[in-house]
């Protein structure tokens, strides 16, 4: 127990991991080969991914820092008064998989145009209200504490993205993706980086875990929401490419321009409003 009190963080993504190695072996690898179908067993298992993370950051910070922990905590979830332009950060996302679609739908094929699949926006709600308890109201302070606001969010992105590994082949209207396998899971990790990256600026400048979830839900959400419905593997690793190059540019484009007006929200180098983690 004192060993998880002195390294939260590595308990938390042992904890984080441990479920994605459960999923992993129930699903299995993906098949790389044609004629694979996607496992049924992934609808069950996601909840169990985004449950064990939000569980993970609630019980370590009750066991390491005890109801003045989870009481913060709770307040950061709360937290909405802030700069109302921040709120803008909210049509990131979906603005920003609308272009993608509609130029590759004019340039490339009509086969990247957007769809609209409603189903996506509830999904998007409760990854989002879940998960981040853990990956900004946990991890991400304490990671950035440690390595830097950049540094932090760039290799927290990473292991969000890799954490993904069980049921990444059933995402996606293109599922299962056979041998674009490997190219959709790069595209989506590069992609989910940035989406955290872009949850980062955004908890810097108000301290708001409550931001970071709507974040995540507009992210998931539309990405489901307008996935193009008739595309290839290949063509599904494509656009998830070229919907992370998007929102890269838009990060040093957004991080150059408000800087200067909108102030930090949580000072630099500290884990959290009252940090008293040691890791």
């Amino acid at each position: 127990m004192n060993l998880v009190k002195r390294h939260p963080l590595v308990a938390y993504f042992g904890i984080a991991y441990a479920a994605s190695a459960v999923g992993l072996a129930v699903i299995g690898l993906p098949r790389l080969g044609p004629g694979g179908t996607t496992n049924p067993a992934s609808l069950a298992i996601f909840p169990v991914l985004i449950l064990s993370v939000a569980a993970a950051s609630i019980g370590l910070t009750a066991l390491t820092l005890g109801r003045a922990g989870l009481s913060e905590l709770w307040s950061r979830m709360r937290r909405f008064r802030f700069d109302p332009r921040l709120y803008l950060v909210l049509l990131v996302p979906p603005a920003s998989v609308v272009i993608t679609l509609t130029v590759l739908k004019l340039t490339v094929s009509p086969s990247f145009a957007p769809g609209w699949q409603l189903f996506g926006l509830p999904i998007g709600l409760v990854a989002g209200f879940f998960e981040e308890i853990g990956w900004t109201g946990f991890a991400y302070p304490r990671m950035r504490a440690r390595f830097g606001a950049v540094a932090g969010a760039v290799l927290l992105g990473l292991l969000w993205g890799i954490w993904h590994m069980p049921v990444i082949d059933s995402l996606g209207a293109a599922s299962p993706h056979g041998a674009a396998w490997p190219a959709y899971f790069a595209a989506f990790v590069v992609l989910v980086t940035a989406i955290r990256c872009l949850i980062a600026w955004a908890y810097e400048r108000t301290g708001s875990v409550l931001l970071a979830q709507l974040i995540h839900a507009s992210f998931t959400g539309t990405l489901i929401l307008f996935s193009a419905a008739h595309v290839t593997p290949g063509q599904e690793a494509t656009w998830y490419f070229a919907y992370a190059g998007l929102m890269w540019l838009g990060l040093l484009a957004a991080t150059l321009a408000t800087r200067r007006f909108i102030p930090l929200a949580v000072p630099p180098r500290s884990a959290s409003a009252r940090p008293t983690a040691r890791e």
